[in-house]
């Protein structure tokens, strides 16, 4: 009997999967289910009994949350990345983790073949696929709902025939959570005029009023909350959430170009990923020179779209990450701000690399560095060569 590794959510897709390649196919499945900050203990275990109902020979649950940040989600806040200036990558970076982990897990079993549940209308069938391929090559790649187009009509009719009982009603909106965020999918989000209703956010508006809190980074890394510092940086994105989330801050609507070549659109809401890119960012705008800043946004950009489209085991990711990371030695310190209702506010920043020091000038009032000799000559070296352009151009013309 051939193994299989089944990456495995609890859902209807790979629910059939495992009737369908058990019963109908004879392979004795392995399921996995990679947790990178989505589920509950509670819900892991129902997840867990639910597997084995089904019929799967053995379960793995990984707990991939550290790992998610280490590998992902810190060269993310290093790079500030928000994809098309919205998104931070909230799904797409999780999908390469839960990969990854997948496949370390068909190499420990020995398996014969990897399954995954993707339709082929979406993103996650290329970025499963390619990390499987890279990693795990000639091991066979088994995708029953995308091969066989099925629809949920005819997966609720096989399981029912098999005697399977579970919840069979969709919700009405699709939730996908991490802890870099969770995306909402829904009617709305099918069109390009939609926009979510209030019901449809898993995070509802609880708090009024404002709230000043502080970030505490050390070397771009979030270490502390408000004074109270935490083991891992998970662990401060997973407080911060708690204390955010309830503003409602993050809340978006996302519209991007898919790996397949059509445009989609997805709602999400991330209060703490986005606070944290913002603090972020307004520390480096402190601490950096100009030419930092500069490389650092073209290669993070390039970072963010490769890694959505799944391309994390790229080695030119690996050049990009040494850059982020030396990039960060001076980013530590301290962000202050606001939060309320829907919005939140940085209002300033302290740290000991900041500089923007008095000992080198006021902006707009004094300096204490040059003389007015200094910038006067030093106006007309900077402006020589474009003065040069233009004399020859006018004296050309004049002919």
């Amino acid at each position: 009997m051939k193994k299989v590794v089944l990456g495995f959510s609890g859902g209807l897709d790979t629910s059939y999967c495992v009737k369908y390649l058990t019963d109908d196919k004879g392979y004795e499945v392995h399921s996995v289910i990679v947790n990178t900050g989505g589920f509950s203990a509670e819900e892991l275990q129902e997840i867990e009994r639910r597997a084995y109902s089904l019929g799967v020979k053995s379960h793995k649950t990984v707990d991939a949350i550290r790992s998610y940040y280490d590998s992902a989600i810190k060269y993310l806040v290093f790079g500030n990345v928000l994809k098309n200036n919205t998104y931070p990558l909230s799904v797409s970076a999780e999908r390469v983790t839960q990969a990854l982990a997948i496949a370390q897990h068909v190499k420990e079993l020995g398996a014969d073949a990897v399954a995954h549940g993707s339709t082929g209308a979406g993103n996650d069938q290329v970025r499963f696929d390619m990390i499987f391929h890279i990693m795990i090559p000639g091991v066979e790649i088994i995708t029953p709902i995308r091969d066989l187009k099925l629809s949920r009509e005819e997966e609720i009719s096989y399981l029912k025939g098999k005697g399977v009982e579970m919840n069979f009603e969709k919700a009405a909106y699709s939730i996908n959570k991490g802890i870099w965020g969770t995306s909402v999918g829904g009617k709305e989000t099918l069109t390009s005029d939609g926009f979510l209703p209030e019901e449809a956010w898993p995070t509802q508006l609880t708090k009024e009023g404002a709230e000043k809190v502080s970030l505490q980074f050390v070397k771009g890394e979030l270490t502390g909350v408000n004074g109270k510092t935490f083991a891992h940086p998970s662990e401060a994105i997973q407080h911060l959430q708690e204390l955010a989330g309830p503003y409602a801050i993050g809340r978006d609507i996302h519209v991007g170009d898919t790996i397949i070549g059509i445009k989609g659109r997805v709602g999400f809401e991330a209060a703490a990923p986005v606070i944290i890119i913002k603090a972020h960012h307004a520390l480096e705008k402190h601490v950096l020179t100009k030419w930092q800043l500069t490389w650092k946004d073209q290669l993070s950009q390039f970072y963010g779209n490769w890694l959505h489209e799944g391309q994390v085991m790229d080695p030119v990711m690996r050049d990009i990450e040494a850059f982020l990371q030396h990039s960060q030695e001076h980013v530590t310190g301290e962000v202050y701000l606001t939060l309320q209702p829907y919005r939140f506010q940085v209002t300033g920043i302290k740290s000991e690399f900041d500089l923007m020091s008095s000992k080198f000038g006021k902006y707009g009032e004094m300096n204490s560095g040059w003389s007015g000799e200094d910038v006067r000559g030093f106006s007309k070296i900077f402006g020589n060569q474009t003065m040069i352009w233009h004399q020859i151009a006018e004296s050309v013309k004049g002919k």
